[in-house]
């Protein structure tokens, strides 16, 4: 891990966590990761809270390996019948969130839970609340997470800033209508796919805003290739090579066949990696091209997805939108300061935070070459259009994702002149994530 990733991830509690939850007769604490029994327990209590099942002893030997890089929260109730289970967990850790022409140090959130039995208690608020801060005060700008439920998250200052696409496909109207592949394709074993997967995702995910460096143990859970995956000989993995020779994309899927009709089987895409445009068009034309399959299925996509116009009849796919990867900016001059721009412009955002860690008044000054300055300042300058948003509809915007113009009308923001403040924010490609966590 990087310096940054150990000291957080070392960090102590803020002092704010202990104090409210003894009100209640609880204590946080970090869990040590050297300490088999709390891992073990606090990840029964994250499974208890995803309604799964017990995990065995496999699959707590697998996360006691993969999920150190974790800082890992558990906060206790000794009157309870079980006092080593927690009854509320939080997980986060140091990641690198790729924004518009820049890759940045990002606090992601993960395994949030709170028992049935303590809800209601400020529980969620008093973890998140005081997890934000340390990030803030460690110098992490953004924070980052995928959730479960969409109304959770809203009141800390985050925002669904990447959607993601969930495509079906009638591959029997669907009708090609994109370039025809000249490169090589070959089978891999799950151990091949997963070793090339992350080199190709790092070639990708640099210019791709919305993406996060894959978290440790990821790979091995996608492709099957740690002890506990179940249900791992179903999955294949298929490789592209251009006409240079060079591996420029991976897919991983699995087919389910349709036992009532042969030729009416379905492919499940889980993952599609492309560094080029021709890799990305080959995968595509390969799956739409397979025998025996009618139906095409593919999630975490793009909102832009190149693959509406590779098809000659757009009524063969159903598209579904879903909100996916929150942000919640924690240093609101670093995030502005570091993300690129396309116009040379100067406004000034007025942002207010619930959680006060990075309200304020800005003056953003964009150049030319794309580079943005940021001034704090008391008070709005005269003669310079005024935005009033949230630290929230701040953290939607970041990524280029939706249109200033669009909060405004929603409500969401106040703007002297709103299309001035989205041409500065506005992006050439939609951001995407393209993988929960």
């Amino acid at each position: 891990m990087s310096d940054l990733a150990n000291t957080f991830h070392d960090a102590p509690l803020n002092a704010e966590i202990a104090g409210r939850l003894a009100g209640h007769g609880l204590h946080a604490r970090r869990v040590d990761d050297a300490a088999r029994a709390e891992t073990d327990r606090w990840q029964d209590a994250v499974a208890r809270g995803f309604l799964n099942g017990e995990p065995n002893d496999t699959q707590h030997e697998v996360f006691a390996q993969l999920g150190a890089y974790r800082r890992k929260l558990g906060v206790y109730d000794a009157a309870g019948a079980q006092p080593d289970l927690p009854v509320a967990t939080f997980a986060s850790w140091i990641g690198e969130l790729t924004l518009p022409g820049a890759v940045v140090p990002a606090c992601a959130i993960s395994a949030v839970t709170v028992a049935p039995t303590h809800r209601r208690r400020g529980i969620l608020r008093t973890l998140m609340s005081g997890e934000l801060r340390t990030a803030a005060e460690l110098g992490v700008p953004i924070a980052a997470l995928t959730v479960s439920e969409s109304t959770i998250y809203g009141r800390f200052g985050f925002s669904s800033a990447a959607q993601a696409a969930h495509w079906e496909i009638d591959t029997r109207h669907v009708r090609w209508a994109g370039p025809e592949p000249t490169g090589r394709f070959d089978f891999l074993t799950r151990e091949q796919g997963r070793a090339a997967a992350d080199a190709l995702h790092q070639r990708v995910r640099a210019g791709s805003p919305g993406e996060l460096k894959m978290p440790g143990g990821h790979w091995d859970r996608f492709f099957g290739t740690r002890a506990d995956a179940e249900k791992a000989d179903q999955l294949r993995v298929v490789q592209f090579r251009g006409d240079a020779g060079e591996v420029d994309g991976l897919a991983l899927y699995r087919a389910v066949e349709n036992e009532a009709s042969f030729d009416q089987s379905t492919v499940e895409i889980s993952l599609l990696i492309a560094a080029t445009d021709e890799a990305y068009a080959a995968l595509w034309h390969f799956f739409l091209s397979m025998d025996l399959i009618s139906t095409i299925k593919a999630s975490e996509l793009a909102v832009d997805e190149p693959l509406w116009w590779m098809i000659g009849n757009h009524r063969a796919a159903s598209i579904r939108l879903l909100d996916h990867h929150y942000l919640r900016v924690l240093d609101a001059p670093a995030v502005l300061q570091a993300r690129s721009y396309d116009v040379a412009d100067t406004i000034v955002l007025e942002v207010s935070d619930p959680l006060e860690i990075t309200g304020g008044t800005f003056v953003l000054t964009t150049d030319s070459t794309g580079v943005g300055e940021v001034d704090v300042v008391d008070a709005a300058p005269v003669g310079l259009p005024a935005v009033q948003l949230g630290v929230a509809e701040l953290s939607a915007l970041v990524l280029g994702g939706v249109s200033a113009v669009t909060l405004a009308r929603a409500g969401r923001l106040r703007a002297d002149d709103v299309d001035r403040v989205a041409r500065v924010f506005q992006t050439t490609r939609a951001p995407r994530l393209s993988y929960w966590y």
